[in-house]
């Protein structure tokens, strides 16, 4: 058996486990050990058999009592989206990044949506980098790749380019709350092309979310903000890309197999997930549910 197989066949699962295959047609019939059927036969995710076997190995930590089940962090259009339509019985607090990591920390959230940059090293969501080193029980998924860029209202009245026109006196910024990954991309955009934040024209209110930000613009409050291009089809404003960014949802090993986590999961597999994430455009969801960390 290779180590590099995705999926593993019924006699491959029993020698991987050290079981007799009757006990993993026992597993399977009662729901525990995570399998799919195709054709009429039954194959075994590896990612996911070695998050149950984990899962398995922690004991009294695994018995605790699960937090509550809302998907907390930073909003995304297609994640808001399949919460609603999965049916899964999860409830959403989207208050930026940095806000989800510290509520998956103090199990005040079940999941955190992330996208936050460590710009020394260019890479997304480092779990050192955000404070989630100590948890040994930490698993990340990747939810989509998605497109971040200017939102400008439709027509680009003041003909804005690229991050260099945010120094022009007269171009006003929508702008995220601190701790929001879009700030703080933001923040590194204005670093790599050397304007000073100081020098930006920020609007008065922050805008505490994608759509926020957007409506800030459609609105007429600010000229030019950073977000999803999802959001800017929302609204139906102009868009210029700039980044493409990895945005994962992160959990405790044991509300990987909530009922309500593996809703949200299953969901993502279907036709109708594929279908709107074309329809909101800026999204690349091949890698869509692959595990990218496990403590």
């Amino acid at each position: 058996m290779s180590s590099t197989e995705m999926y593993l066949t019924t006699s491959e699962v029993a020698a991987y486990l050290r079981l007799k295959e009757r006990k993993v047609y026992d597993l399977v019939r009662q729901g525990q050990i995570p399998c799919s059927r195709v054709t009429g036969k039954l194959l075994f995710p590896r990612q996911q058999v070695d998050l149950w076997v984990l899962n398995h190995l922690e004991g009294d930590q695994a018995q605790r009592q699960p937090p509550p089940a809302v998907v907390a962090g930073s909003q995304d259009p297609l994640l808001e989206w399949a919460i609603r339509e999965s049916q899964s019985d999860l409830a959403s607090l989207f208050h930026g990044s940095g806000d989800g990591v510290r509520r998956l920390l103090e199990s005040r959230a079940m999941v955190a949506g992330v996208h936050l940059l460590d710009q020394a090293s260019g890479r997304y969501n480092q779990p050192i980098q955000l404070g989630l080193g100590g948890v040994r029980d930490l698993v990340v998924l990747r939810w989509a790749t998605r497109r971040q860029g200017l939102l400008i209202a439709e027509g680009n009245p003041l003909g804005i380019t690229g991050i260099a026109d945010l120094a022009r006196p007269e171009v006003r910024v929508a702008h995220r709350q601190p701790g929001a990954g879009a700030a703080q991309l933001l923040s590194y955009l204005l670093a790599q092309a050397g304007i000073a934040e100081t020098s930006v024209r920020w609007v008065t209110h922050l805008s505490l979310s994608e759509d926020d930000l957007a409506l800030s613009v459609l609105q007429g409050e600010a000229d030019v903000g950073l977000g999803v291009e999802a959001a800017a089809r929302r609204q139906q404003l102009a868009f210029i890309p700039l980044f493409d960014e990895q945005f994962d949802v992160m959990m405790h090993r044991r509300s990987y197999f909530e009922p309500s986590v593996q809703s949200l999961l299953a969901f993502t597999r279907r036709p109708r997930f594929v279908e709107r994430a074309e329809a909101l455009g800026g999204y690349d969801i091949s890698q869509s549910g692959n595990v990218v960390y496990n403590a």
